[in-house]
């Protein structure tokens, strides 16, 4: 007898791992994700190695580098020595900061807070990942590294992502307490509300389940380059896990950490859809809260979604994890609607033997297209491979990227070339065999040379450009040079042409 077919519905759950797995088999994300409704987890995993070298696996108790969602803690300690009076946020940071230049006297603590003081970011300065960042330094040392440099912009009259002014907010809450910023969260926050898994990163320190950072160059995996752990301070040196970081909003919302009042300001957007240590944006027509972090071999996100109580926390020991993207699948997973991405369908992996081969697109771009068993990777030259994924039988998508490709096909189905779609272009290209891709392979990169430029000319280019609703670039100049930064990222200088590189 014939049996009535039964259609499986998935859960919430088995649909969230399975986007999850897609990129942690393409190596694109390692790491804890957790995602609760009202404060109740729907969706806990760990996915990859904590430590690669011993093929230790992530779980749900690894601690991972928070980086810059660091920041929300420090705006917290700081509004909560404004309830006890200990100071304000209108109170100019020369209050505290005895050796601020004449060029301050009108930042504020708010200013600070908002990433509207004017002061340049440390982190921006050319030489700081290849050279500083490798040595330790006090609070008031990091401030040194731009403190002489002109402010940015008059104070409040703009917004530049600035590391330095929650380094000065560090060294406020240490002047005003007495007591050093690791110890006050651990004694006012950290302490209080039972986060036994979260803590400054002293690097010295044995810790627990800390994770290791890595980074991916030329598709191959490393060790993240180092950073002492004094520098990123206030604004970025935290570890955590998702549960702790659960914890905490749900501390946060609870009104247990800080008044209602202080925490409605704290959520107020300020003007540049940033408030005190939060990004205030929308996504999918609904209210967002959140802030991502990125330190050397990690990657973090916290979303907030406060009229769904959605929370949605992602930690990844992985220096290029694609977090941002991978929340707001998973965010689009829970409320039922498009993402605005694409859509995987089931096809015949006899196919993608077809496709695979060399594609030229340019004098030196050349896609490697291969196959593993039902799975089919692009390889760019010099880059990592990824996994695309088909949405037809000859169109395929990224998920780590927002770009898909679709192959031309002869006759008898086999591909004669492919177009590449990213950022509303279009790129042709044919196919070559393997001796040519190799000879264009083994050129060597053409040389570029900087030329002189009247730096003026760098005026009319600084501001902050929007690429997409949530992703935003701030081209700022120091002198004679001029850095482009992407949210959450360092700055990076350029010239004529720019390569992105985040982490």
């Amino acid at each position: 007898m014939n049996r009535p077919h039964v259609m499986t519905v998935l859960s919430y759950a088995d649909k969230a791992t399975s986007l999850i797995e897609s990129y942690a088999q393409s190596d694109l994300f390692s790491g804890s994700v957790l995602v609760a409704q009202h404060g109740k987890a729907i969706f806990r995993k760990a996915f990859g190695s904590a430590n690669r070298e011993w093929d230790v696996p992530n779980t749900l108790d690894t601690k991972f580098r928070i980086g810059s969602v660091t920041k929300q803690f420090t705006a917290v300690a700081i509004l909560q020595l404004v309830e006890q009076d200990k100071l304000k946020l209108e109170d100019p940071i020369s209050e505290y900061y005895a050796v601020s230049p004449p060029s301050w006297a009108k930042i504020t603590i708010r200013h600070l807070l908002t990433h509207t003081s004017g002061i340049p970011s440390y982190t921006a300065l050319p030489d700081f990942f290849a050279k500083l960042s490798r040595t330790d330094r006090t609070p008031q040392e990091i401030v040194e590294l731009t403190q002489d440099s002109p402010l940015e912009f008059e104070p409040g009259t703009a917004f530049v992502y600035d590391n330095t002014g929650y380094i000065l907010l560090g060294y406020v809450i240490e002047k005003v307490t007495g007591r050093s910023y690791s110890q006050y969260l651990e004694d006012d926050i950290f302490g209080p509300l039972g986060m036994t898994s979260t803590g400054y990163d002293f690097a010295a320190a044995i810790v627990p389940r800390r994770a290791s950072g890595y980074v991916q160059f030329d598709g191959h995996w490393a060790n993240a380059a180092y950073i002492a752990m004094s520098l990123p301070f206030a604004a970025g040196a935290l570890y955590s896990t998702v549960d702790d970081l659960l914890l905490w909003e749900e501390a946060l919302a609870a009104g247990r950490v800080i008044s209602a009042a202080s925490l409605q300001a704290m959520l107020a957007d300020n003007g540049h859809a940033y408030g005190f240590g939060w990004i205030i944006s929308n996504r999918f027509g609904r209210r967002l809260q959140t802030h991502s972090g990125g330190i050397n071999g990690f990657r973090s996100t916290v979303d907030l979604y406060p009229d769904e109580r959605l929370t949605i926390i992602i930690l990844s020991d992985t220096e290029n994890a694609p977090v941002g993207k991978i929340g707001s699948e998973l965010a689009a997973l829970q409320f039922g609607v498009s993402d605005g991405h694409h859509r995987q369908v089931p096809i015949d992996p006899a196919l993608l033997e077809q496709y695979v081969g060399y594609y030229q697109l340019g004098p030196k771009f050349i896609l490697n297209i291969t196959r593993d068993g039902d799975r089919l990777f692009v390889q760019v030259t010099r880059q990592p491979r990824l996994e695309v994924f088909p949405e037809s039988d000859r169109v395929f998508f990224y998920k780590a990227v927002d770009a898909k490709i679709t192959f031309e096909v002869d006759h008898a189905e086999r591909a004669t070339g492919l177009v590449l779609h990213q950022n509303g272009n279009d790129r042709s290209g044919r196919r070559i065999d393997v001796d040519e891709a190799r000879r264009i392979e083994e050129q060597p990169p053409k040389e570029h040379k900087e030329v002189a430029v009247d730096p003026r000319t760098f005026d009319r280019l600084i501001g902050r450009y929007q690429v997409n609703p949530n992703f935003f670039l701030t081209i700022s100049r120091a002198g004679d040079r001029l850095f482009l930064k992407p949210p959450g990222s360092r700055s990076l200088r350029f010239s004529l042409r720019v390569s992105l590189i985040t982490f």
